[in-house]
Parts: C-alpha cells; structure tokens; sequence
C-alpha cells in the first residue's frame, strides 16, 4: 500500500502530527491529492533545525516543524492545519501587512520586532527576526508564504541593560567630585571625566597622552613626570601631589592624583585606573600645622594648666563631658562620661588616649564616633541624638552638644562634648506615641460600627417588608388588589436596598463604571430640566453654562445619581424654597482639598449652590461620611454625599465644600477633562435593539453559586432561550473546545474560584472574537478599578428583562461586523 506520507522525514515528531491529522475535512484534502510543491517544502522544512512555518493555499493553513512548535504556547495543540489568521488573532495587526506584502510577491526580513505571543494565555513582550518569502505552486503562482524565524528577546534586553548600565557609568563619572582617568600601560591618558575640562579649561582632546600635564603648575612638572614615570615602571600604585591651575579662578590648587594597574592573567599590566581630587585645603591644613609645631609645647602645656580647671568644673555636673584634640586624642574627661563609656565598651577614657582606639573592638560605633568628632573638630557646632551600647539591648539615649576649642590665639585646637541622658523623656514620648495610636484605632473601630450599625438597620427595615410581604403572598385567598400591592413593595424594596449597596460601593470607591467621554456641559443642560420633578416648583433652577465644550470621562449614570444627590441635599436644606445654582467652569487646576495635595489639571468644577441653612462648622469634617446625617429621622440616609465623593475619587477627582451658616453651601465637584472623542463612522454605531419575538439564542452560562446558576438559567430559558450552565472558567472553556460553534453568546459571573470571569472574557476575545461575552456582577474588585473591560456589564441584582436587553445589545453590535 502505497504511503502517501512517504515525503515527511521520519525523524520529526511534527511528521507524525501531520499523519494524525485528517486532512480530507481541510480545504487541502488528501495528501495524496496534494501538490508537489507543498510535498518538497514541507520535507526540507521538517528536516531543518531552525524554527520555521508554512502557510500554504487560499485560507493559508498552518504547517511548522518541530523548532517552531514551542513558540506557539498554548495554541500548539490546535494549530496545525487551521488557518494562519486564527492562529494567530492575537497579533494579527502587526504580522498582516507582511503577510499581504509577502503574497503580492515581496519577501520581508524584519528584525528585532516586538510582538505579544501570549504564549501562555497571558501577555507578554518578546522579540523576534524573521523572513517572510512567497511559494509558488507548479504554475508559478504564489500560493503560500513560508517563514523563518528566531526569537532575539534575551540578546534586545540584554543589549538594553547594557545600554543602561553603559548610562549609569557616565552619569556616574560625571557626577563625581573626583576626576576618574585610565592610561596605558605607557602612561599616555585615554579617559578623563569632563569635570578636569572644566577645572583646567583644557578643550576636548587636549590631555590625551600626555597634553594633561600642560595644566600643571611649571614647577611641578619634572618631578610629576619623574615620579610618574617611575611608578609605571614598577607597577606601584600611582600616588602624586601636584597642583593645576583652575580655569574659573585663575588660582593653582593642590590636587592629587592616585591609580591602580588593572593586570592580565599573564601578569602584564594592560591599563591603569585613577581618580584625581582636590586636597588643596587639606595641604594648606597641613602646612599650618608645621607652622603651629614650634608652639606645641607650648599649647600642651596650656591645655595641661587647662585641664585642672576643667576638672574643677566638669565634675559638678551630671552631663558626660569630654574634649578631643585634633588628633581624636583625650585633652579632658569628667567622671561621668568615664563611667558611662566603661559601661558600654568595657574601657575607660583617660587623658592621652586615642577615642578611636578605644573603639577597636566595637567598628560600627567607632565609626559613628569619626563621624560626628570629625564634624566637631573641623569647626563645626551642632547637637543631635543618638542611642549609644549593643543595639540588641535596651540602650540609653544622649543629647550631644559639640563646641569648638581655641587657644589664647583663637586657633582650633580642638572640640569639647556635653551629652545629656535623655532616655526617660524621649521613652515618654513613645508611651504618648503609642497611645495616640490606641485613640486613633478606636476611632476607627467607632467608624466601622456606626457603618455597619446604620447598614444592618436599613436593611432590617428593608428585609422586614419584605418579609412581610412574602408571608401575605402565601395567603391564598389574598385579593388580587392587595397581591398586587406586596409584589411592588418586594420590587421597590429590592431596587432600594440595590441602590443602598451601589452607594456604599461608591463611597469605598469599589463601584463598577461604565464611563464614557461625553461634554459636561451639554449633558448638564439635559439633567437641569429633570432636577425641576427632584426638587419641586418653588425651587428656581438657574445654570451657568460656557458655551465651549468641557468633556469628561466618566460613568453617566453615576454622575446623574451624585447630581440629584446634591440637588436633593439643597432642597432640603432650603426647605422646599429657594433658588439653586448649577455652575460649571473648564480648565482649572484641582486645589488642595481636606489636606490632599491639589494638581494642575485640566479639570472641570461643577458647582451647586444653595441658599439654605448652611452646615455648622463643627459638621463640615463629617458629612461625607456614611449614614451621618443630620436630617430628622426618616428624611435621609446619610449616604447621598457619601455616593458623591465616592463617585468623585474613583473618577479621579474630588469634591470640595464651602458653607456660611445662615447664608447657604457650594458644593464644588471636580472631574478630569478629557479630550472630545474622535468622530465615529456611521456604519459603526450600534443597531437598535429588536423587537421582542427573536430566536432563541444558546447561551453558554458561567457562575459558581448554586442558587443563582438556577435562577439565571431559570430566567433565560423563560425567555425563549437554550443554556448550558458551567460552574466555573475552566469548565466553560472545556464546553467551547468541545464544539465552539454551539453558543450563541456567554453569559458570565465575574468573581469565581480560580479563573475569574473578566480573565475568561479576555481569553474568550482572543480565541473566539465572534462570541459576544456578558459579565455580571454585585461586585468586583477588578472592574472597580479597571473600568476599561469592554465588555457588557449587567450589575447584580438583576432582573429578566436587564439581561434580555444586555443579549439583545451585544448580538445587534455582532450582526453589522459579521454581515
């Protein structure tokens, strides 16, 4: 029998693949009836080690051999022979173009190009070089493209963090105080920062080899050289005081100038790295210190006569006291200090030692004792505190005060230190720390239970009509009048009770949004009108409107609800009668607010201004917080403000309130502008709705709760529709490879064990972009801050006719792209 496979090499797993596969159900057919060119192309390329790819005929199906195979991720179990399109959906706005260039004839070679592979269903970046060439069939007609490639994305991020790191050197160089420089082995200079241009005012190029030498000073040339010289013979470390004229003062200056050999594994020095640095006050210190050792003698012995007196006063304090020379060496030491200084290093200080050397044993704090004595004695005065002894244990806290000491000329001979126990004070200041901490938690404690106190009693009331009205339903001689009665007291109790949560949310900035980009002042203009039915006649409505648009981005919905909020609290607090004032202004800054930091903007404030009561001071701090109200019992929630700064935070902006007791409040709402949306083509806007009487749909049902995946089902199939319910993502996705043309739409919760519902969605767009998705959701941490899903939202609770309009509006958004 003949084997109409005989073509593929028998080595290659990827031949085997291609032998399982049956091909008469592809636009292919029978290998026996497939070309030659195909046959040859496919040998050669199954045979090759390199990865590459095939795409052969009118749909360009997949072919690859076994390098290119792991490229594919997750898409390698179904790739092959389906079309190159599918394949490969994900990325299909960047390798098109090179496919329909490649089919019209032109070969494509591209570089180091970045594509999301999602090779593991999530993204990621990578980057490949690749060739795009055209086969032609028996006729010379391309009927194909083949492809070779290789993925470039560790050598791109390698030579990026080199070109980093290559940037953080020269910052670094050039940052330095010091002048870094290499040479040769020959002592010619190859490097130098472009600080030693600007202190010598060399130009470019000039100190290469040895120009660097012209900025000394003539007297310090021969023997710098000589020493140089000399120092590069040997392969000693390079050491040399010279001075060079600086450019911006005219001044010579003491510098000096260190290297090491940097050495081959031979041995043999192949260049030397130096710094140069600026000791000119340090020569000039050390020069009047030779002046000053004809008098030393004589200063010690003033210090000697010193220390008697200093004893006599050191000893009649409790304070540690104790003074350095200049060399960090004991001039004077009272008992105190000594005591204290034996009891955390098991030394004590006397006159004529060396404080440093003291600390031998102890590096960490012999260090921190350079530290502040070097300050001190360079003629610093200055207090600061510090914990002293082993950090494992409790550890006394000083006060430290260092001061100067001069001799009889007033020359600096030293420093002196007065230390203070502070330890007990600074303890009570944590015990008072701590308590606050206590105080603040309690407050917050307070905060929770007046929440969730005025939360279990609205929703009691609530839960108690409802209650009562399913008990009346069970009646069954309950007439017809009265049924009706409960049923809409259910229903309205229901919507109140979804609108307490939808605020709460608000409040926490944990709402779902919707947002969309539309201009604030001509959707004030509509919602002005409505306002009159919220407020009543004897409110007068006045606007003040700019006639240049001020677009936003946010949630409709949400902002109309934090309007009528406002609307409401100022009707209220005008009793019914007055006049409110809606005010919009674009292009301000957004100001500091309750202590927040403000910001530049642009944003646009919308004002509403009353003429009620206003709110005592002693009020204004709590009135955005939930269910404080100061309304009489059962005239309000104490949760509309709290639904307006909610809204107004999650939308990126913020509300401000100014109240004069007597006279009335200006609530202030900022919101983000944005720029006006880009003009949509006609043939892109969205269908109307159809009418009911609609085939019924398959819809593919996603949700792990038991009871509300019986009620969804329930509700779809009351409405003409077919379900299969899967109780979770994973299962879903099992369903959709199964047979993936099955479903007409799914309808998916959000928040479920494992894969959630927005990931699924995503996945879903990817894999199957014709299938329209609908999530639902009470409440989802993911689309409260990620309002750019792009999915259908329907908002639990939900009723039948909310989720028929949602399949209604997807399938009338699918019927144009697929028509």
């Amino acid at each position: 029998m003949t084997d109409a496979f005989a073509f593929l090499p028998p080595e290659s797993p990827m031949s085997g693949e291609i032998r399982a596969l049956d091909w008469s159900a592809t636009p292919l057919g029978p290998p026996e009836s497939w070309p030659s060119t195909l046959r040859g192309t496919l040998s050669l390329m199954l045979a090759c080690p390199t990865a590459m790819f095939l795409a052969w005929g009118p749909d360009l199906l997949c072919f690859y051999n076994d390098a290119y195979r792991p490229l594919l991720g997750y898409r390698a179990e179904t790739a092959l022979g389906r079309p190159f399109r599918q394949v490969w959906a994900s990325i299909w706005d960047e390798i098109g173009p090179l496919v329909d260039a490649t089919l019209a004839g032109q070969s494509q070679t591209l570089t180091d190009v970045m594509l999301d592979l999602s090779r593991q269903g999530v993204p990621e970046e990578s980057w490949w070089s690749f060739t795009y060439s055209p086969v032609r069939d028996e006729a010379g007609a391309i009927n194909g493209l083949f492809c070779v490639t290789a993925e470039t994305t560790s050598r791109v991020v390698n030579e990026a963090r080199l070109r980093e790191s290559e940037d953080h050197f020269r910052h670094t160089v050039e940052l330095n105080p010091q002048v870094p420089w290499t040479c040769d082995p020959e002592g010619n200079i190859t490097s130098y920062s472009n600080r030693w241009l600007a202190l010598t005012g060399q130009a470019p190029g000039e100190p290469d080899g040895s120009g660097w030498a012209k900025a000394l000073h003539p007297d310090d040339v021969p023997w710098t050289m000589t020493v140089f010289s000399q120092n590069l013979a040997s392969g000693e470390p390079v050491d040399i005081d010279y001075r060079i004229r600086v450019a911006a003062t005219g001044e010579y200056r003491w510098m000096r100038a260190r290297a090491l050999p940097r050495r081959n594994e031979a041995g043999a020095i192949i260049r030397w790295y130096g710094v140069v640095e600026d000791v000119h006050d340090r020569k000039l210190a050390e020069e009047r210190l030779r002046e000053s050792n004809e008098t030393l003698e004589r200063r010690v012995s003033a210090a000697l006569a010193q220390r008697k007196l200093w004893a006599d006063v050191f000893e009649t304090t409790d304070a540690l006291v104790a003074a350095l020379d200049l060399d960090y060496r004991v001039l004077a030491v009272n008992r105190a200090y000594a005591d204290e200084f034996e009891s955390l290093y098991g030394l004590r200080p006397r006159v004529g030692d060396r404080l440093l050397d003291l600390l031998d044993a102890h590096p960490a704090q012999r260090e921190a004792a350079r530290a502040v004595w070097s300050r001190a004695l360079a003629g610093e005065e200055f207090t600061l505190v510090e914990e002293f002894g082993d950090p494992e244990h409790r550890r006394p806290i000083f006060e430290l005060k260092f001061t100067t000491l001069r001799d009889s000329a007033g020359r600096r001979i030293g420093a002196f230190q007065y230390a203070l126990d502070v330890t007990p004070r600074l303890r009570s200041q944590e015990q008072l720390a701590r308590a606050e901490e206590a105080l603040r938690h309690a407050q917050k404690m307070e905060a929770v239970g007046q929440l969730t106190g005025g939360v279990a009693h609205d929703f009691n009331n609530m839960l108690t009509i409802i209650r009562s009205s399913v008990e009346f339903l069970r009646r069954p001689s309950l007439p017809e009048a009265r049924r009706t009665r409960y049923l809409e007291a259910v229903s309205d109790t229901v919507d109140r009770a979804a609108r307490l949560t939808s605020q709460l949310l608000s409040f926490a900035r944990r709402q779902p949004l919707k947002p969309e980009v539309f201009d604030l002042g001509e959707r004030l203009r509509a919602v002005a009108d409505m306002l009159n039915a919220v407020t009543g006649a004897r409110i007068r409505i006045v606007t003040e409107i700019p006639h240049a648009p001020c677009h936003v981005r946010v949630d409709p919905s949400q902002f109309e609800t934090a309007l009528v909020n406002l609307a409401v609290n100022a009707r209220d607090a005008m009793t019914g009668e007055g006049t409110l004032a809606l005010g919009l202004a674009c292009d301000r800054p957004l100001p500091s607010i309750r202590g927040h930091a403000g910001a530049p903007g642009p944003f646009a404030a919308l004002s509403v201004s009353d003429e009620g009561a206003g709110i005592a001071p002693e009020f204004l701090a709590r009135i955005f917080e939930p269910f404080f109200t100061t309304k009489e019992v059962g005239k309000g929630t104490g949760l509309g403000l709290s639904q307006v700064i909610g809204f107004a935070k999650q939308s990126g902006g913020d509300v401000d309130v100014a109240s004069d007791v007597g006279r009335g409040t200006v609530f202030t709402l900022y919101l983000p502008q944005v720029d006006p949306p880009a003009p949509e083509d006609a043939t892109g806007t969205d269908a109307p709705e159809p009418e009911a009487g609609e085939r019924g749909l398959r819809v593919l049902v996603v949700e792990d709760n038991l009871e509300v995946g019986r009620f969804c089902t329930q509700i779809l199939e009351d409405l003409g529709h077919a379900t299969v319910w899967a109780h979770n993502a994973e299962a879903a996705l099992s369903e959709l490879e199964q047979a993936p043309v099955r479903f007409d739409a799914v309808f998916s919760d959000v928040v479920m064990p494992g894969m959630g519902g927005v990931a699924l969605a995503r996945r879903l767009r990817v894999e199957h972009p014709d299938l329209p998705v609908i999530l639902t959701t009470g409440y989802s941490d993911v689309l409260a801050r990620d309002d750019a899903h792009g999915f259908e939202l329907v908002r639990k609770p939900y009723a039948a006719d909310q989720v028929a309009r949602a399949l209604r509006r997807v399938l009338a958004r699918r019927r144009p792209a697929s028509s």
